[in-house]
């Protein structure tokens, strides 16, 4: 079967799976925005996808496939991040600055949506942690669905 577009997210319309069971089809967060791909169901069975230009990045709940007894849904599998938590504005200034350096995606939470603080998000990188470490920035190792998927950003000097 080849998926040309998500119509209906559980999360949207959770009418939708009423009676039926749901069965979750694991993605990890770098393949959310692929739009041609195959996935493995449970019992063996492949699903085509095969996504318009322009579709929307696939997001936890969208549904995949559905029967009358089975809904089959996005499960997006947890990434592994550093929840980096800076002191203050100036050291959330030089964090910011001296990974973007480096070219790396991040993602930004307010004050209590994941940590006390406001965080700078950004996948688990050991050369980070160093950094990290070297300079006394606090952080936690967690893994974590980001709100967006982490992109690498084409660049060029």
């Amino acid at each position: 079967m080849i998926i040309t577009a998500i119509d209906t997210n559980i999360y949207d319309q959770p009418e939708f799976v009423e009676g039926r069971d749901v069965i979750g089809v694991r993605f990890e967060d770098l393949v959310l925005d692929k739009r041609i791909q195959r996935v493995a169901l449970s019992g063996g069975e492949e699903l085509g996808l095969r996504l318009n230009h322009g579709h929307p990045v696939l997001r936890e709940g969208d549904v995949l496939k559905a029967d009358d007894k089975t809904v089959f849904v996005v499960e997006i599998i947890p990434t592994d991040v550093l929840v980096i938590t800076p002191s203050d504005i100036h050291q959330m200034g030089f964090v910011a600055h001296s990974l973007g350096n480096r070219h790396l995606p991040a993602q930004f939470s307010k004050p209590g949506e994941l940590t006390e603080k406001a965080a700078m998000i950004v996948q688990y990188d050991h050369t980070v942690v160093s950094f990290l470490d070297e300079h006394s920035i606090e952080y936690q190792r967690t893994e974590l669905v980001p709100p967006i998927p982490f992109r690498h950003s084409g660049h060029t000097h």
